[in-house]
């Protein structure tokens, strides 16, 4: 069993989380939403990754109102972006130091509590996705000063940085960093050297789009032949064989696999159970990583 657990923010924590991005699509029905996230808490889970744009605050309200203290679930959350409901996309830039503590602010009301226990601070330094301009290109060192603050200050437990680079996190090293958030999957292995670094560091690796494939022209897992060979083998699905490789792939991956379905919440969960030997590895291995770059205008 590849399941185990693996420490975030001086916590133990089992592998496999969950990403509440797609709480959003239950939007109109809240009790489904509720249910699902116990569902999670009953299958193990006590990872949830979120965001105050995530259905602009739907999912926080949805985590405040069926997490309990009793089930010790460990809230990670984000900031550098704000919800942004009458624009082209749902969110909006808030890079600015003032934006982050504002953010942060948003966050404990949203969630209902004095301390969040994790932020992400999420830069656009690599990946998939927007890339920042005008106002909102703010120095890494400026962004950590605020965050630092605001852990001093007790409002946050733990920093983290997602689309940093490899220099970027060296350069945040001193300020304790617990987790970093990359675009990272079979398909897309870029960042191989910064997985690294995590890993002498004692940081946490929690990739987002552990598939690959959120935007057109990604790469996909599980448009690989390999990866579809390999599923039929074990007899599980092609996305259980992607999230089971990650797992494999080095002993601090955490994973936040998220949907709306209790049925593909059950089957991320259970892809923990399964086991690639060698000679399974080292064909998933063999398939070409490509660039995840892929910027929205």
């Amino acid at each position: 069993m590849t399941t185990s657990n693996a420490s975030l923010a001086n916590r133990t924590v089992s592998r496999i989380g969950y990403g509440a991005l797609q709480l959003e699509r239950l939007h109109d029905r809240r009790g489904d939403a509720v249910a699902l996230l116990r569902r999670a808490v009953e299958l193990g889970v006590d990872h949830v990754d979120t965001a105050e744009f995530y259905g602009y605050g739907f999912a926080n309200d949805v985590i405040r109102e069926a997490l309990r203290p009793e089930d010790g679930v460990l809230v990670v959350t984000k900031v550098g972006a704000d919800p942004d409901p009458g624009g082209p996309l749902p969110l909006r830039l808030a890079q600015r130091p003032e934006q982050l503590r504002a953010s942060v602010e948003d966050n404990l009301r949203s969630l209902g509590t004095d301390q969040l226990s994790v932020v992400n601070l999420r830069r656009l330094d690599s990946g998939p996705g927007l890339r920042p301009d005008g106002d909102q290109v703010v120095d890494l060192d400026d962004q950590l000063a605020v965050m630092t603050a605001l852990r001093d200050e007790g409002k946050i437990g733990a920093i983290g940085l997602s689309s940093v680079t490899l220099d970027g996190l060296r350069r945040a090293l001193p300020a304790d960093i617990a987790c970093v958030q990359n675009a990272y999957s079979l398909v897309s292995r870029d960042d191989e050297d910064l997985l690294r670094l995590c890993a002498a560091e004692g940081i946490a690796w929690v990739p987002f789009f552990p598939l690959g494939g959120a935007f057109p022209g990604m790469p996909k897992a599980t448009d690989e032949p390999a990866v579809h060979a390999v599923a039929e083998s074990l007899g599980v699905t092609p996305a259980q064989v992607g999230l089971a490789w990650l797992l494999h792939h080095a002993p601090h991956v955490l994973l936040i696999p998220g949907t709306a379905d209790t049925a593909h919440l059950e089957a991320n969960i259970a892809a923990g159970e399964i086991t690639l030997d060698a000679a399974t590895l080292a064909t998933l291995d063999a398939i070409e990583s490509r660039s995840n770059e892929v910027p929205i205008d």
